[in-house]
């Protein structure tokens, strides 16, 4: 068992910097400013507008956009903190809150950082050499092999003795990346050689360990954390199951798979596996199970993504808490003092196109719009309205937390708080969430974590066709841009809720086009006397007004709903009790450029690098044929033939650095 670390590495402090962005960054200034601590932000070129810079007191340019220039360049961190007094750092997630040798800096030079000591992330941190300590300290493990030898025959042997199918994993690192499940012998090289390349570019170290891979598993973590003074608590457990490339997207806690003496005794092997180390600060023990047993995987070191719902069933901040351990205090209560009360589940909602293989998306957010944090709901977000999603980061916008006093409960409050959130500009998984939590099978908890693959095409359905009330939505919308486009003269009989005429009624034609090319018209007759809208030969009342609640009230043939509705140019987005919906306005004067760029060509769909190249020049492909690999926003991305022929040229090489809409290769059709 380690020693307990040096207490002059925790001691009181009065400013934080804030080695991260996004959403975390701004997470731990809330809590800082509210201790009353000074807080320093630190940012990119590609950030320089983000939220967390203009929360915190101070701001430090890093360098360019690339994490490597930025974020993880240690040394521009550590300037940072001298040039503005700091005298502690919070690394928050990823990035390099788990690199001991920036932790060991940190001390070296006189800073303190929020987290455990160099010593115990180093014995942790790495799966391989976390299961050695854990199987000494008699902690039950997937059975694999976590040892140093790295070359083709080792690994191979490995995974033959396991026996198939197996876990090719990254030994730093999480979050699902160079990870590759192995189903056969065959699969393995190439498995290996795509998760080292995938690991390196993401953790800087390439190292690999073979676990057994268990069938239908779950995934259960227990939250704990310790002081200086030898004192660990946990703090119950958190299922993370539903999954999507090893990526959490789902969390909730407590676990609904565990009774209360299953409860206790996993909280206790995480005390037990934390204490192996004598560990200081808040971290995360993982387990994954078999629905008989659970098994130790890993040790995050680190604060988790997915802390809220531990904080909102036990009432503890756990930044708080951190902030107070570094200070050297003993935590404030002992295990028997942490209480479970009722459920929360969170939600991850990213900038991605779930309808496209969940391709990272990026670009300008025109409108943000979450819903009140009331009723048990929380968002913890790290971008806004006019910020900018950069292709050099997780594409991680914002979190939704609910909770209730039932699971069932809180699913519930949770739909509605993602159902209120619109985010335009980019796409995101919002409706993709919704899907999910909503799905009878999560209900039930009868999931695994191959859940969302299998169940993927009923997750991400095809838009449904308007009904009667998206099309009135998508008209009120118009009217509503025009109302404000007319200034803010409350006399104007153009700010009537659906139009006026100074002698007779008059009509107004309408053509929306969905994007299965699907049209629809709309006529509406306006003027002296209630106005009416004609759909299919129907005739229905209708009006519209600005909400008092925000968005848009639509009166539809005697029944008032309300809706949101949002013009960008000639697009239409509304969001009505049946979804969310987009349509094309069609320009009444025939006006617009239809012209759209072929799928014919294989093209950058984001910023990239160049990973890999999958052919060579003059190979005959067939339609679907891999040709090259393009790592976006740090997962990797294989792109595709679009049709049976010959690759003519490849307009790029390995390392390249690409931008979005830039052709790679050419291919000439089959005859």
């Amino acid at each position: 068992m380690n020693a307990k670390a040096p207490a002059a590495l925790y001691r009181r402090f009065n400013t934080l910097l804030i080695a991260n962005r996004g959403e975390i960054a701004c997470r731990v200034i809330r809590t800082a400013r509210a201790m009353g601590l000074r807080t320093v932000a630190v940012y990119s070129e590609a950030d320089a507008d983000a939220v967390h810079v203009a929360m915190a007191d101070d701001a430090v340019l890093l360098g360019p956009a690339r994490a490597r220039d930025s974020y993880l360049n240690v040394d521009r961190i550590i300037e940072a903190a001298k040039k503005t007094g700091a005298e502690a750092v919070h690394p928050g997630y990823g990035f390099l809150s788990e690199n001991a040798d920036f932790a060991r800096r940190c001390a070296a030079e006189g800073i303190v950082f929020v987290g455990p000591t160099a010593e115990m992330m180093e014995a942790m941190g790495s799966k391989s050499g976390s299961k050695a300590l854990m199987e000494k300290a008699g902690v039950p493990l997937v059975p694999g092999y976590h040892g140093e030898a790295q070359d083709e025959k080792t690994l191979a042997d490995a995974a033959s003795k396991i026996g198939y199918p197996v876990l090719a994993k990254a030994s730093a690192g999480g979050g699902g990346r160079g990870m590759r499940i192995v189903r056969s012998a065959d699969e393995l090289a190439a498995s290996i050689v795509s998760a080292k390349r995938e690991a390196l570019a993401a953790f800087g170290d390439d190292r690999m360990l073979i676990e057994k891979f268990v069938q239908n598993p779950r995934h259960i973590e227990v939250q704990i954390i310790g002081d200086s003074h030898g004192n660990l608590i946990s703090l119950f457990e958190r299922e993370c199951t539903l999954q999507r490339r090893h990526q959490k997207v789902i969390e909730e806690a407590p676990s609904p798979t565990l009774n209360a003496a299953q409860r206790d005794a996993v909280c206790a092997a995480a005390r037990k596996a934390a204490g192996a180390v004598n560990y200081v600060g808040a971290g995360t023990i993982e387990f994954v199970s078999d629905g008989k047993e659970t098994f130790f995987i890993e040790m995050n070191t680190r604060l988790q993504v997915e802390h809220p719902v531990t904080e909102l069933i036990t009432g503890v901040d756990l930044v708080e808490l951190q902030l107070r351990v570094a200070f050297g205090e003993k935590l404030p209560l002992a295990q028997d003092q942490v209480t479970l009360n009722g459920h929360a589940i969170e939600a991850r909602v990213y900038a991605e196109n779930p309808n496209k293989n969940f391709m990272p998306s990026v670009g300008r957010i025109r409108t943000w719009h979450t819903p009140e944090e009331v009723d048990g709901l929380r968002i913890d977000a790290g971008y806004a309205e006019g910020k900018t999603v950069s292709p050099n980061y997780d594409a991680m916008l914002a979190k939704v937390i609910a909770w209730a006093p039932t699971r069932d409960l809180a699913i519930s409050r949770l739909n509605r708080g993602l159902q209120e959130t619109d985010v335009r500009g980019i796409i995101t998984n919002i409706p993709f969430l919704s899907a999910l939590i909503t799905h009878p099978d999560v209900r039930a908890n009868t999931i695994d974590t191959g859940f969302i693959e299998r169940e993927l095409a009923k997750l991400t359905p095809a838009e449904g066709q308007l009904t009667d009330l998206e099309l009135a939505a998508a008209v009120g919308s118009i009217l509503q841009s025009e109302r404000a486009a007319a200034g803010a003269d409350v006399n104007s009989p153009w700010r009537a809720g659906a139009g006026w005429a100074a002698v007779a009624a008059r009509r107004r034609r309408f053509l929306f086009r969905q994007a299965d090319g699907t049209e629809r018209k709309v006529s509406m007759r306006y003027g002296q006397g209630p106005s009416t809208l004609a759909i299919d030969g129907r005739v229905l009342a209708f009006a519209s007004s600005a909400s008092t609640r925000g968005g848009i009230d639509i009166v539809l043939d005697g029944v008032k709903h309300h809706v949101t509705g949002l013009l960008d140019g000639h697009e239409v987005y509304v969001r009505t009790r049946n979804g969310r919906f987009e349509v094309h306005w069609v320009d009444p004067f025939g006006t617009e450029d239809e012209e759209q760029a072929g799928a014919d060509r294989v093209v950058a769909p984001l910023p990239g690098t160049v990973v890999a190249l999958l052919v060579e020049e003059g190979a005959e492909v067939e339609k679907g044929a891999a040709i090259l690999t393009l790592e976006v926003m740090k997962m990797e991305q294989t792109l595709r033939a679009p049709f049976a022929g010959t690759v003519k040229a490849l307009k790029c090489k390995v390392g390249d650095i690409v931008a979005e809409g830039v052709e790679l290769a050419e291919i000439e059709p089959k005859a």
